[in-house]
């Protein structure tokens, strides 16, 4: 796929610029409501947080959680992931398309976004800030080993390391492995066992946290 250098670049400033403009009135209204005692920041931290680790990823978990207790519902996500996505509820912006990598005992997959920070908001809730830290963009592309041991990821040295490459059309979604032991249990129980991290690919599937 072609990328218009001109377009794609203002595309990201324009977004980065939209999302820091955001943050920046964010905080200005905290520091207001505080100094006025009318709110405790801890509160606005913890609505913060509930976005970030909460509501959005909780919405890609269950993705997850469907395709690992139901067949069709994988085959659906790696044919037309957008389409098995929108299915329950859950669509971003018009014109961004999803595409589901699937981890396997052979192959590990890794999500970065080279050009923009890209990042598909109505699966995942709020990028984490490290997403779009250049150096994390640049490094995954090199040393992906090395940056998932950053992150307490080490893979086996014969587990094949993918790199995917979100771009504003296109963005990816990780199903990492179901864990073993978990053959009993439920799609509501699976998908507590799915972190954000997870389904960007720098970490596996796992004890609920």
């Amino acid at each position: 796929m072609e990328h218009h250098h001109d377009d794609h670049d203002h595309h990201g400033h324009h977004h980065d610029n939209r999302y820091s403009d955001m943050q920046a009135r964010v905080r200005a209204l905290e520091t207001v409501l505080s100094e006025k005692g009318l709110i405790d920041p801890a509160a606005i931290d913890a609505i913060v947080e509930t976005y970030e680790t909460k509501i959005g990823p909780r919405n890609g978990a269950r993705v997850v959680a469907k395709a690992w207790s139901d067949p069709e519902f994988r085959a659906w996500l790696a044919a037309d992931a957008t389409a098995a996505i929108a299915s329950l509820g859950f669509t971003g912006r018009q014109g961004e398309h999803m595409r589901a990598v699937f981890n396997t005992p052979e192959t590990h997959n890794l999500v970065v976004c080279t050009l923009c920070s890209c990042y598909p908001w109505a699966v995942l809730g709020l990028p984490p800030v490290w997403y779009k830290a250049p150096a994390y963009r640049s490094r995954a592309v090199i040393d992906p080993r090395g940056v998932l041991a950053e992150f307490g990821l080490v893979l086996a040295e014969e587990k094949k390391i993918r790199i995917w490459d979100s771009t504003a059309e296109l963005r990816y979604l990780v199903i990492p492995e179901r864990p073993a032991g978990t053959e009993g249990m439920n799609e509501e129980t699976l998908s507590t066992l799915v972190s954000r991290d997870a389904m960007i690919g720098t970490a596996l599937a796992g004890a609920a946290t």
